[in-house]
């Protein structure tokens, strides 16, 4: 069997697909909280859901306050973001794979620093 080079690849197929979404997550998260992530990977599981991992999501001011013990402050501030941009989340990832987004959590992680995107599909 021939190894198939990144030239003959489909360049709309599913890496593609999944590559689109970290970048247009990424590229939501910079333009909203000032900064994104270092790193993101998404995966899809199932025929159903959407996962992508971003590390390094914390900005200056959210560092000053976990420093200073207000975890619970900082999650409840990220989740009143996430809650305002949910539309624009879903769209990077129904845009990406042609599918209708039914639901959308976010959960952030402190150590290591990380957020995870959780994408429920419409089922098709």
């Amino acid at each position: 069997m021939a190894q198939q080079n990144s030239a003959d690849k489909d360049s709309s197929g599913p890496d593609n697909a999944l590559q689109a979404i970290s970048n247009g997550l990424v590229q939501l998260m910079a333009k909203s909280y000032g900064r994104g992530p270092t790193k993101a990977k998404t995966f899809i599981l199932g025929d159903g859901y959407v996962v992508c991992v971003m590390h390094d999501v914390f900005t200056t001011a959210e560092l000053t306050l976990i420093e200073a013990g207000e975890k619970d402050l900082v999650r409840q501030t990220r989740v009143a973001y996430q809650t305002a941009l949910a539309e624009e989340f879903k769209t990077v990832v129904s845009d990406a794979l042609g599918r209708r987004v039914r639901g959308y959590q976010s959960q952030i992680v402190f150590e290591p620093a990380a957020s995870c995107e959780f994408f429920i599909l419409e089922e098709g």
